[in-house]
C-alpha cells in the first residue's frame, strides 16, 4: 500500500491527511443524509502466521481480508463513535500542527473510551485507513527506550550529545522523523533486552571500552525505540545485535525487533530489523559458559505455551529457520536462565568476557561471508 510518508515535506504530508480525513467524513455524512448506514471497511494485515508449508506472503505488506463496521450492533456503534471522535482529535491535530500523546486522547473521552487499549486500536485503525504511520498523525507516545555510546544527533532543536559521556543514558527521541545531524564512530550498535543489562553495561564503562552504541528497550520495545533503530540502521550501515534473556519472553522480544508486532503489522515494513543479529542468550550458553544447575530455571506451563505457539510462525520458517532449532532445544531442554546468571562468575563477566566473545565471533562470520 502507498505510504503518505512517501510526501517528503511535512507540510505536504499534514495537507494530504487532512484531504483524506475530510473525504471519509464527507462519504460517512453522505451516507447518513441519504438515510444508509455507513459502512467503514478496515483492511487487516498480519506479519506471520503458522502456514506449516511456508506458502504465505505475510512478510510483503499484503492485505489479509476486511472487517466492515456498521451501524447495525451496538458494539460496533460504539467502535464507530470511538473512531470518529479520535479523528476529530487527530484532525485537529493536524491542522494546528500540535502533537498529542496516545493518553491525551483517552483523557478528552474518559466515558467513551474506557480504557486506553480502545484509542490504540482507533489510532491503528485510522492508520490503516488513511495508509500512513502512527507519527503522521501527530501522535506520539513517551518513549521509554534509552540510548548511550558514540553517538550525537539532534531532535527538534535539542542535541543529544551521548559521546560527551558514553556511559550515560539518554531517553531515545520521541519525534524520530524529527532526528537528524546523527554523528557516531560507533562499530556496531548492541541492543540489550533489560534496563538492568543496560546499567550493567554501563556501571562497567563498556562504551568506553568499545566503541558501540547501546539501547535498550526496556522489554517489549515501543514504536519510538523500534523507529529510530531503523533510522539509525538505515543511516550508519553498521552492524545491528541483539541481546536477550534465554526465555520465551526474550525470545519473543527478539522477534519483535527483527520482524515487528502483530498489533503494528500494517506497519511493519518502517519498524522491522532484517539485519539484526541475534547474539545469544542460548540455551547451549548454559553449558558453554558452565552455569550451575540453580541458575536455570524449569519452563513453565505458560512458558512451554508460548514456546510451542512461536515455533510455528511462519517467519522462523522461511527467514529465521536457526533461530527456530534455538527456541526448540529451549523446549527440548525444558529450562531458561537470564542474562543475569553470567554474574555467578563475577559482575563484570557479562562485558568482559561473554559480549567481546560473542561480538568477535559474529565478526568473523561476517568477514568469512563476504
Amino acid at each position: 500500500m502507498e505510504k503518505t510518508t512517501d510526501l517528503d515535506d511535512p507540510q505536504r504530508r499534514r495537507i494530504h491527511l487532512l484531504r483524506k480525513i475530510k473525504d471519509f467524513t464527507r462519504s460517512i455524512v453522505g451516507d447518513l443524509a441519504g438515510g444508509r448506514s455507513p459502512e467503514i471497511s478496515i483492511n487487516k494485515y498480519r506479519n506471520y502466521c503458522t502456514n506449516s508449508d511456508g506458502n504465505c506472503f505475510c512478510s510483503c505488506n499484503l492485505v489479509h481480508g476486511k472487517e466492515v463496521l456498521t451501524l447495525k450492533t451496538q458494539c460496533q456503534v460504539h467502535r464507530i463513535d470511538v473512531l470518529l471522535k479520535v479523528l476529530a482529535i487527530v484532525q485537529q491535530l493536524l491542522q494546528e500542527n500540535r502533537h498529542a500523546s496516545k493518553r491525551d486522547i483517552y483523557y478528552m473521552y474518559p466515558s467513551v473510551f474506557t480504557e486506553q487499549s480502545i484509542v490504540d486500536r482507533a489510532i491503528n485503525e485510522i492508520c490503516i485507513i488513511l495508509e500512513c504511520s502512527r507519527h503522521n498523525l501527530n501522535v506520539v507516545s513517551v518513549a521509554k527506550g534509552l540510548v548511550m555510546g558514540w553517538i550525537r544527533f539532534s531532535e527538534v532543536g535539542n542535541r543529544f550529545d551521548c559521546i560527551s559521556s558514553p556511559n550515560s543514558p539518554h531517553p531515545v527521541p520521541v519525534r524520530v522523523e524529527d532526528v537528524s545531524d546523527i554523528f557516531t564512530i560507533a562499530q556496531y550498535i548492541l541492543i540489550v533486552e533489560k534496563e538492568s543489562v543496560f546499567q550493567r553495561l554501563a556501571n562497567d564503562h563498556f562504551c568506553s571500552a568499545n566503541h558501540c552504541i547501546v539501547i535498550t528497550g526496556r522489554g517489549y520495545p515501543d514504536i519510538s525505540t523500534r523507529r529510530f533503530l531503523r533510522v539509525l540502521v538505515e543511516k550508519l550501515n553498521i552492524p545491528v545485535y541483539c541481546l536477550v534473556d534465554c526465555d520465551p519472553y526474550g525470545f519473543d522480544i527478539l522477534t519483535t525487533y527483527r520482524f515487528g508486532s502483530m498489533q503494528m503489522a500494517y506497519d511493519a515494513k518502517y519498524l522491522q530489523l532484517p539485519e539484526i543479529c541475534w547474539l545469544g542468550a542460548f540455551i547451549s550458553d548454559s553449558e558453554k559458559y558452565s552455569l550451575p544447575s540453580e541458575c536455570l530455571l524449569p519452563l513453565t506451563s505458560e512458558d512451554k505455551k508460548k514456546a510451542e505457539a512461536m515455533v510455528h510462525r511462519c517467519y522462523l520458517q522461511c527467514e529465521e529457520p536457526e533461530w527456530r532449532l534455538e527456541l526448540e532445544r529451549m523446549l527440548e531442554e525444558g529450562v531458561k536462565f537470564e542474562i543475569e546468571a553470567l554474574s555467578v562468575h563475577s559482575l563484570s563477566f557479562l562485558t568482559q568476557e561473554y559480549l567481546p566473545a560473542k561480538i568477535q565471533g559474529m565478526s568473523s562470520m561476517n568477514y568469512i561471508k563476504n
